[in-house]
């Protein structure tokens, strides 16, 4: 029986927690004004990121969240980003992992679209 891997979504631009573990950011892009020191980061996994395409897709229209969820699972099955996601689940199996996004709205990303993926 496998068991429930503990992840949570965060923003890169708050205070890590004591509770984070492993903590990689999942933007394809560096966040706006963070530097390395501030973000506390131990990986930047950027190949796990959607494609351009999408990211513009959705970003004009938050309330698309469900078809975005569907369309980047379906971009995750390309080799360099399942490679990516095979790694995040790694890294989840046995500590902590915090998935960190620059995001406003990390309930409604692609942090949390890979946090459900790898919970299960």
């Amino acid at each position: 029986m496998a068991h429930k891997r503990t992840v949570h979504v965060r923003r890169v631009y708050d205070a890590p927690a004591q509770t984070d573990g492993t903590r990689v950011l999942v933007d394809r892009i560096w966040p706006r004004g963070m530097t390395k020191e501030k973000a506390h980061l131990d990986e930047w996994c950027k190949q796990v990121a959607p494609s351009t395409e999408l990211r513009k897709w959705y970003i004009r229209n938050p309330d698309r969240f469900a078809e975005f969820s569907h369309r980047y699972q379906a971009e995750l099955q390309d080799p360099e980003r399942a490679d990516a996601l095979a790694h995040l689940r790694d890294l989840a199996e046995d500590r902590t992992l915090t998935l960190l996004t620059a995001t406003k709205h990390p309930e409604t990303s692609k942090a949390e679209v890979l946090a459900e993926l790898l919970r299960s």
